[in-house]
């Protein structure tokens, strides 16, 4: 098999989890451009019908489902619109996710439970759903959680997230522990850790710290508007086949210094 073939996606289907802006919007962009029709879900309609119109504009055969994850009951309703409409799902990005800053000792009992259920409950109901419905029955498929650099550290003074920390721990363990099991199905199951990006989510801290940021980073720069679209079409594609149970770090070497 050629490289080219390695790497071709035409005809796939994927199903993106928080596809309507920033991060998941970006890869649903990098697959689509390599032939997959993309399925977006988020909460709110009208970013998802931007984010629609953006994607079928670049000619990405796109669906959007409004939801929220953190319902867990609203998940085989989800998978049974992306399956009606596409007949499969082969590809599964976990990208969905929040965050809640309080120093730990007044940390809200219901911040610990939002960050925790979107986070990584969703991630294994819905990795559930898709496996049960679409990946095992065809012994194939490739799974790619979104964790975090937070995940492999503790908090800076600057960071009160505990809960999203924690959260990003749990997704790198959660992907290692899938992968070991699913392997026998032909599912890769892997994962991506972002450093700094530019997100809505991430605006409030980045404007304060972003300079010193860029100074500890090797690179000298945060994460743009393609830096993970690379990483995604790698571990979406045959290319990563002998890959599973693995981190990307996506951070311009920040986690080094």
């Amino acid at each position: 098999m050629s490289v080219k073939q390695l790497f071709d996606l035409g005809g796939k289907t994927a199903l993106i989890t928080g596809g309507s802006r920033g991060l998941g919007l970006q890869m649903a962009e990098a697959l689509g451009e390599m032939g997959v029709r993309v399925a977006i879900t988020a909460r709110k309609p009208l970013e998802l019908d931007e984010a629609r119109a953006r994607l079928e504009q670049q000619g990405v055969e796109t669906l959007t489902i409004a939801g929220d994850l953190a319902k867990f009951e609203t998940i085989p309703a989800l998978v049974a619109q992306v399956l009606e409409r596409f007949g499969t799902i082969d590809i599964l990005v976990n990208n969905a996710g929040t965050t809640w800053g309080a120093p730990t000792e007044d940390y809200p009992a219901e911040a610990w439970h939002k960050v925790m259920n979107l986070n990584i409950n969703a991630m294994f109901f819905l990795s559930q759903e898709v496996g049960r419905c679409c990946m095992i029955p065809k012994r194939a498929g490739k799974i790619v959680n979104i964790a975090s650099v937070a995940g492999l550290s503790g908090n800076s003074p600057q960071m009160t997230t505990i809960a999203y920390n924690t959260s990003k721990g749990a997704a790198i363990n959660f992907t290692r522990a899938l992968a070991a099991e699913w392997g026998k199905y032909n599912i890769n199951v892997n994962a991506i850790c972002p450093g700094f990006f530019p997100s809505k989510m991430s605006r409030g801290l980045l404007g304060k710290i972003e300079q010193t940021v860029i100074a500890m980073t090797p690179l000298r720069r945060i994460g743009g508007d393609e830096d993970l679209k690379g990483a995604v079409v790698f571990l979406a594609s045959e290319a990563s086949r002998h890959v599973t149970g693995q981190y990307i770090v996506v951070d311009g070497g920040a986690c080094v210094t």
